[in-house]
C-alpha cells in the first residue's frame, strides 16, 4: 500500500493516493498481518481501493449470497471467493462457530491465497472471530485476543463471540501444520508471514 494515505474527510475515512481522493476502504478496514486485511462489506465505491490491494482472494463470513456486482468486480480481477457462511441474524452457538471458524482458518493460513481480505457484513463479529483464532495460532496471550476483537466490536461486542475465542483451541490445527511443512517467520518484523511448503492441508486453493 505504499503511496496510500489514510484520511478523515466528513468523519468518513478516504484514502489518498498519489493525490486522488476517491480511494475509499470499506467499513472497519484494517491491516492484519502483510498481505493479510479485514474489513466490513466491500460497496462498488470501495473497488477503486481494493484493486490497490492486489487481492487474490476474499473470505466471506456471511450466509448470504454474494452480490453480483462484487462477484462481477472479483472476477474481472481473478479474485478467488471463499464463503463459509455463519448467521449474523442471532448469536451462533459455540460449536457452530467453532466448525465453521476452523474450515475457514485452514484457508486463511495458507500463504498461497494471499493478499486475502477478511470480511462479514460489519467487519465485527464474524471477522473478528477468524482473526482471533489466527492471533492464538499466532501464540498471542488471550487478553490481546480478546482486546483486539473488543476493539472493532465496541458497544457490539458479544458475549458468545468472547467465550468461543476463550475456549478455542488450536492444537488441532498444530498439528496439521506440523504434518506440512511450515515456518512461522518474522511475526515482529515487516515480513510478518506464514510460509508453507509445496503441500497444504487446506481446501484446494488455487
Amino acid at each position: 500500500m505504499m503511496g496510500l494515505k489514510i484520511m478523515k474527510y466528513g468523519g468518513k475515512e478516504m484514502v489518498e493516493h498519489d493525490g486522488d481522493q476517491s480511494f475509499i476502504p470499506p467499513i472497519n478496514f484494517a491491516n492484519v498481518e502483510d498481505r493479510v486485511y479485514r474489513s466490513g462489506f466491500p460497496q462498488p465505491g470501495n473497488f477503486a481501493f481494493l484493486e490497490t490491494l492486489q487481492l487474490r482472494s476474499v473470505i466471506y463470513l456471511c450466509t448470504e449470497p454474494y452480490p453480483r456486482e462484487n462477484l462481477e468486480f472479483l472476477k474481472s480481477r481473478n479474485i478467488r471467493l471463499f464463503q463459509f457462511g455463519i448467521d449474523g441474524t442471532k448469536e451462533p452457538s459455540v460449536d457452530i462457530l467453532r466448525s465453521t471458524i476452523t474450515e475457514a482458518l485452514k484457508v486463511l493460513i495458507d500463504v498461497r491465497i494471499h493478499p486475502v481480505l477478511i470480511h462479514c457484513k460489519r467487519g465485527k463479529h464474524r471477522t473478528g472471530c477468524l482473526v482471533g483464532t489466527l492471533r492464538k495460532v499466532q501464540n498471542w496471550c488471550l487478553s490481546s485476543v480478546l482486546e483486539e476483537y473488543k476493539i472493532h466490536a465496541g458497544v457490539k461486542s458479544r458475549d458468545t463471540d468472547l467465550k468461543f475465542l476463550e475456549t478455542y483451541d488450536v492444537s488441532y490445527l498444530r498439528q496439521c501444520l506440523h504434518s506440512v511443512i511450515y515456518q512461522y517467520h518474522g511475526y515482529g518484523s515487516k515480513k510478518r508471514r506464514l510460509l508453507s511448503g509445496e503441500k497444504t492441508f487446506c481446501t484446494n486453493p488455487e
